[in-house]
């Protein structure tokens, strides 16, 4: 059987190909989100088939193979699923009955922490920060003036809600690849995770119910005229999140939730069978970006591991790396950085899955750790990006009244959220509890 030839740190210039192209393209347009990323890990695979040495047969195997390879394929499965559920649920009215039965509980001096608390959970409920902003960033941006409520408050107050629950959501893109790439239950992620980002969001809801308690009585507006909503269509929300809390498989959990949604569709009348099939379909179709992206990479991934490029990069930050600590500041900073470049927190966790799970194994940090280590990093990037979706989306809202700035100084939340992510690292406390939890024997079966 063919293989292809080892050629160390020289195999990974079609990874770098891929990554330089994606960063590149961003910065000429202007616009991170202009090429489609699957686009620029074709040219690294077509780099890698005139760069990496070895027979075209061996290399097309390789290609296959990490296209093939059964977590790949989970994940993917994964996405549709999650896309399914997320655009009948949205078709049958449930974002908007999320917002407005959260808007008609708001007193106006606690704008700041009710909009928190409504993007958390709505970004949990659909797992997307960008669906929830998009959501509720009018609304908000209208409540201020209205309300005559800090702008950047709300705005800020908004972003860190959308992030918390993007973070720890079991639909969300990131969970699924960080949960997939490190062979984790996502039941056992999520117990990891909001053991660093619950303290995290209730500091934050802690010092805005102190910002709303100094300025009772000074919001003179009053809010906007909310929309009549049926509770029935929030309610495929709280049973995906009960499910998967509960530990319910994750395909039967989204599986039951999509025809939940579309139950509650078909009773209220906002969906007829036909127009079910399609919002299925649509939300199929509305992950196929990240399908294809996540498919392709763990071709390219597989490509360069062959040719030694894995080895030889975990080689070098094993150099860096001085103990159980420091490897997992590592992980954070590999997965950080790489968001950097590229501006796309789902896609880095895949790009550096490979790597991040060879150093946890090495320096035996638990994979519940890394795998909420991955996913909490690279959410606190993306949400600080002044060229990232989550703050580009937001600003475009404010028509020029704000500028990132004003909204890094209001992100209170993704700043606690760095710190007591450090705190995990340097404390005994996560890795305590996780002495005492056994973890789940496989991704699938228990998530």
């Amino acid at each position: 059987m063919q293989h292809i030839q080892k050629t160390g740190g020289w195999a990974l210039v079609p990874f770098l190909v891929f990554v330089l192209t994606f960063l590149g393209a961003g910065i000429l347009l202007n616009d991170f989100y202009a090429l489609p990323a699957p686009v620029a890990v074709v040219l690294g695979i077509i780099s890698a088939f005139f760069i990496l040495r070895g027979s075209t047969e061996a290399k097309v195997a390789a290609l296959i193979q990490g296209c093939g390879d059964s977590k790949i394929i989970t994940m993917c499965l994964i996405y549709l699923l999650a896309g399914a559920f997320a655009t009948v649920t949205k078709v049958v009215g449930g974002v908007d009955a999320t917002v407005n039965l959260g808007l008609s509980v708001l007193p106006v001096q606690y704008l700041g922490l009710g909009v928190f608390l409504l993007a958390a959970f709505l970004s949990t409920a659909t797992g997307t920060s960008v669906g929830a902003i998009v959501a509720l960033g009018p609304i908000v941006v209208g409540l201020a003036e209205q309300s005559h409520t800090s702008l950047p408050l709300l705005l800020g107050a908004l972003l860190g809600g959308a992030m918390f629950g993007d973070n720890l959501s079991f639909i969300s893109d990131t969970t699924i690849a960080a949960t997939q790439t490190q062979e984790c239950s996502m039941r056992d992620k999520f117990r990891v995770n909001i053991l660093i980002a619950g303290p995290a969001a209730l500091v934050t809801i802690a010092l805005l119910l102190i910002t709303g308690l100094n300025t009772a009585g000074a919001g003179a507006g009053l809010l906007p005229e909310l929309q009549d909503f049926s509770f029935w269509q929030i309610v495929p929300y709280l049973l995906v999140i009960v499910l998967a809390i509960s530990g319910v498989n994750v395909f039967v959990v989204l599986i039951l939730g999509t025809l939940a949604s579309g139950a509650v569709g078909l009773w209220q009348g906002q969906l007829e069978v036909l127009q079910f099939g399609r919002s299925v379909y649509e939300g199929f179709t509305g992950m196929t970006e990240i399908f294809l992206l996540s498919m392709l990479t763990g071709g390219l991934a597989k490509m360069v591991s062959e040719a030694g490029g894995i080895a030889f990069l975990l080689q070098r930050v094993s150099k860096a790396t001085r103990g159980f600590r420091s490897a997992q500041v590592g992980i954070g900073a590999l997965v950080g950085g790489t968001n950097t470049a590229i501006a796309n927190n789902t896609v880095s966790i895949v790009v550096t899955g490979q790597v991040v799970k060879e150093i946890s194994q090495r320096y035996a940090v638990d994979k519940r750790k890394t795998a909420a280590l991955m996913d909490i990093s690279s959410c606190v990037v993306q949400g600080l990006l002044p060229y990232g979706a989550q703050i580009l989306i937001l600003l475009s809202f404010t028509e020029g009244k704000l500028n990132f700035l004003d909204l890094w100084a209001n992100a209170w939340y993704l700043y606690l959220l760095l710190l007591f992510s450090l705190l995990a690292v340097y404390t005994p406390f996560v890795d305590n509890y996780l002495a005492k939890q056994p973890a789940a024997e496989t991704a699938v079966a228990t998530s």
